[in-house]
């Protein structure tokens, strides 16, 4: 391994992955360490020490350390953010509470809405008053405002948002209370809306707003001694932080909106399907990734995810949307469930079988752990029904006890009335159901079939459910790539640096401005190439691109469109009405068009990151393992099935289904009469008889 490694660190509920490359051939040893969520970064730090062991390099080769983490979302989910407060204009201090003014279940008696990051007592309002176009209407009043700030200081407060009406259009106001608050009360913490979601819609900018306030402390002092402990063991290389966008940035940047890390974990997998599809030669490829707590699907079109301007988070109800806060970020377009290794199957209420939301998480874990588990999970069902060895879990360094789990299956089978094999499989078909259904809606909603794309499987546990999945979905081609159980952070650490920008631009699509356009573009794009040459991506070899929010007058909704170039009304407008087609099937005739926004995304290539993979291969004479019994319903029982090394396969090998291929992290399981062939970057395709 060369003098400057890469490391990359994905925190996840129940394992924390870790994988050490070597950029210059691609060489990389992986590691997976359990979660320690009362303190993630301990066992991080565990496991960074114990991956260098293994690799046999000391700490002061490592040249940069690319980092994800659900830290933040669970610290929204959980409301164990800062003591946070809101200082708007006159008059709005209840945007959070009024909403939308839209029930997410009409006839639900007792909805249970998102509650508020901040208590009604912590929105304090300031005297100022803005147009919708930034002309001052009232001039802000700095010391009213300050007294109202000192009331917050006093009762607790650590970190505010600043949300003045309108502050999109003219930053002016957040700026100069920003500038007083700073001098008087510098130990606060603030995020202002102009910074952080300059765009329309007061409820999702000032909750987008809240958001970031509320995790910006805990993002600050988490990522402060992440670094310390780094240095600590050793490793001098800087930190970068994955974006909920698929993109890396620096830690400053990091911590000064932390709001846009909460997706962060899952994006990587979503970039893990799009490198390895590409590398596999695959087009359209839907990224499924599932570890030990949730499973999320991504589609890939031309070689890169899908990205959306905004998602939901902390939904009360996980599957409806309106039942969460709703975030302005660039964020990659994710489908996730409640579904993963550690879901919890139990008798429900009505006398069936339910599976999650609740998960075992890395403490206590599935009972196969041993470590007081008491209800059956997706990874104990996978046990029992053979597609794991217990012998062989995490490569041998962890075992797991079958017996255990068949007890806890047949108190469940008790349960449901059933016998202990259809209660395993029971519980493995629910999920694989759960987790097709979402995908079918999503798809379906973005106007693709599944037919048309590949599964591809990244995590620990989706290399298990994908045949399955597929076979659900109608797809007929599932990968499974080389380091899977670690996909996640595979893909961290050939992810480019990336900054997304958004300016307000409310103008009628006739009467624009193109010189105004391209002045605006221009201060975004300056803006998003300083954060990306702080990150030290080389600018020389970035990708722009630059987008519009558009819609036709008088709708209360947009659509994202490409820009063509060179910019012109009527081409403008094409690239617009194609899109809506798609999306729509038809546009309406006559309508005016205009602008809502202008963004602007550069993603450029991080020193370091790598352009192949290479794991550990074992000789080809030792491909076959042995034989098992597995559960393959499609057969009406357990067939003895080989078991493959995947360590040992080499590119070109063609075999037939049923099958299972075992590698360190994660298992392989390929139903009867798959055609099966390794492909040059050892990817496993496995094809569907006609």
């Amino acid at each position: 391994m060369t003098a400057s490694l890469s490391l990359g660190i994905d925190i996840g509920g129940t394992f924390t992955d870790l994988v050490l490359l070597d950029p210059s051939d691609g060489r990389a040893v992986i590691w997976k360490e359990s979660t320690t969520p009362d303190e993630p970064a301990r066992g991080a730090m565990t496991g960074v020490e114990r991956l260098l062991a293994k690799a046999g390099v000391p700490a002061s080769r490592v040249g940069r350390v690319v980092h994800a983490t659900t830290l933040f979302t669970n610290a929204l989910i959980e409301r164990k953010g800062a003591p946070t407060g809101l200082l708007t204009t006159a008059g709005f201090a209840d945007v959070l509470e009024i909403a939308r003014e839209r029930k997410y279940e009409l006839y639900d008696l007792f909805l249970e809405m998102p509650q508020p990051l901040v208590p009604r007592p912590w929105r304090r309002e300031a005297p100022e008053r803005l147009g919708p176009d930034g002309t001052v209407e009232r001039a802000l009043d700095v010391a009213a405002m300050l007294d109202e700030v000192a009331a917050l200081v006093a009762q607790g407060v650590e970190s505010l948002g600043i949300c003045f009406l309108h502050a999109y259009a003219n930053p002016e106001h957040e700026r100069q209370a920003a500038e007083a608050i700073a001098r008087r009360f510098p130990q606060l913490s603030l995020s202002l809306s102009s910074e952080i979601a300059p765009e329309i819609r007061e409820y999702p900018r000032t909750v987008t707003t809240v958001a970031n306030a509320y995790v910006r402390p805990l993002a600050e002092t988490y990522l402060d001694r992440l670094e310390a402990e780094l240095k600590r063991v050793g490793v001098g290389g800087e930190l970068f932080l994955m974006l909920s966008s698929g993109g890396l940035t620096h830690v400053a940047e990091a911590k000064r909106a932390p709001v846009q890390l909460l997706e962060s974990g899952p994006a990587a997998g979503a970039l893990a399907g799009a490198w390895f599809g590409r590398h596999a030669g695959l087009e359209r490829v839907l990224a499924f990734d599932m570890g030990g707590t949730t499973a999320k699907l991504a589609l890939v079109d031309g070689g890169e995810p899908l990205v959306a301007w905004g998602f939901e988070a902390a939904r009360t109800k996980r599957f409806l949307r309106g039942s969460g806060l709703p975030i302005q970020i660039a964020t990659v377009e994710l489908i996730e469930i409640g579904a993963g290794g550690g879901s919890i199957a139990r008798r429900s209420d009505l006398g069936t079988l339910q599976v999650g939301p609740d998960s075992a998480g890395a403490q206590p874990g599935p009972v196969s752990y041993g470590r007081g588990g008491t209800e059956p999970t997706v990874t104990d069902a996978d046990l029992a029904l053979g597609y794991l060895n217990g012998d062989f879990f995490l490569g041998g360094a962890m075992r797991i006890d079958t017996s255990l789990a068949r007890e806890a299956l047949s108190r469940l089978a008790g349960d449901l009335e059933l016998d202990e094999p259809r209660a395993a499989f029971g519980v493995h078909d629910v999920v694989n159901e759960n987790m097709a259904g979402a995908a079918r809606v999503a798809i379906a909603e973005r106007g693709r079939v599944p037919q048309d794309y590949a599964l591809l499987a990244t995590g620990g546990a989706a290399p298990v459910h994908a045949w399955q999945v597929g076979t659900k979905l109608g797809i007929g081609r599932v990968v499974c790539p080389p380091g899977a159980g670690v996909g996640s952070t595979i893909g961290m650490l050939m992810a480019p640096a990336r900054v997304d920008r958004v300016a307000s631009f409310n103008r009628a699509l006739a009467h624009t401005d193109w010189t105004e356009v391209d002045r605006t573009l221009a201060m975004l794009q300056a803006d998003a190439e300083e954060v990306v040459r702080a990150s030290g991506a080389d600018l020389a070899q970035s990708r722009l691109r630059k987008l519009a929010d558009m819609r036709y007058v008088g709708q209360g909704s947009e659509i994202t469109v490409v820009l063509p170039e060179p910019l012109s009304t009527d081409g403008v407008l094409e690239a617009f009405e194609v899109a809506y087609r798609r999306l729509f099937g038809r546009t309406p005739p006559g309508a005016a068009v205009q602008f809502v926004a202008l963004r602007l995304s550069v993603a450029a290539p991080m020193p370091g990151a790598g352009a192949a993979l290479r794991l550990e291969t074992h000789a080809a004479e030792a491909t076959l393992k042995g034989r098992r019994p597995v559960y393959f319903p499609e057969a009406g029982g357990t067939l003895e099935t080989p078991v493959y090394d995947r360590y040992a396969l080499p590119a070109g090998a063609q075999l037939e289904g049923p099958a299972v291929f075992e590698e360190n992290e994660s298992t392989f399981v390929v139903g009867p009469g798959a055609r099966i062939r390794v492909l040059r970057d050892l990817s496993i395709l496995a094809e569907r008889a006609a």
